[in-house]
């Protein structure tokens, strides 16, 4: 089963006020195991930065300036993310405004149904308790040391690993997956089988014992199973 972990950064709330995207970060899990794989792009918004945006990411216009616009990357971002589940904290927020770009580009919009969102995931399995992706790193120990300010690559690999333990677990798969949706040459429980010792094992009795064992065998008489060969 392959998962994008994802984060955006933006210059406001709503895209319908012509807020954008200025930053996308994502990471890739295979069965629940993060694969190396990420992508991450800081993107030219075409309009200034509102102070309070960029108090909480502190991504500014002249850093923005020479950086791509969205259409630039958006085709990279839905080859990277392909038909995989999104896990997205407060989904609803970067899919409006995923969608809002992508519309702008002339792409195909996102499923709602493909996201799966972890801030609705942590209000069931702790009802009344914070569910904000900094809570949820104190509650389960994620080391956030790195996190100054917000950064889009940064909390998509923060979240991944508070995603794991709200499905119950940094190795929630303990049971390995069938052959169904493995890549190719991937080794699953089903298939595995012991191969041949490279080097067989020296023998582990001596000559005295295995003469021992040979008289023993030959009192036994001709009605004995041991003595024969099959």
């Amino acid at each position: 089963m392959r998962e994008i972990v994802l984060d955006t950064e933006t210059t406001g709330l709503e895209p319908a006020e012509g807020h954008r995207i200025v930053e996308i970060g994502a990471v890739e899990l295979f069965n629940h195991v993060p694969t190396g794989r990420t992508f991450h792009h800081y993107i030219n918004p075409l309009r200034p930065m509102p102070k309070e945006a960029f108090e909480v990411h502190g991504l500014g216009d002249d850093f923005l300036r020479d950086k791509p616009v969205f259409k630039a990357v958006a085709q990279a971002f839905l080859d990277f993310i392909e038909d995989a589940t999104l896990v997205i904290h407060n989904a609803a927020f970067d899919m409006k405004f995923l969608n809002a770009e992508l519309a702008w580009a002339g792409l195909p919009l996102l499923a709602a149904d493909r996201a799966v969102d972890t801030l609705l995931i942590a209000r069931k399995r702790f009802p009344g308790s914070p569910a904000s992706l900094d809570a949820l790193c104190r509650r389960f120990g994620v080391d956030t040391s790195l996190r100054e300010q917000h950064g889009a690559l940064l909390d998509s690999r923060i979240l991944a690993e508070v995603y794991l333990e709200l499905v119950g677990g940094r190795q929630p798969d303990l049971v390995l997956s069938g052959p169904t949706g493995e890549r190719p040459g991937a080794v699953t429980v089903a298939d595995w089988r012991p191969g041949p010792r490279q080097r067989p094992l020296p023998p582990r009795i001596t000559q005295t014992e295995a003469a021992a064992h040979a008289a023993f065998v030959a009192n036994l008489g001709e009605a004995a199973l041991w003595p024969r060969r099959v």
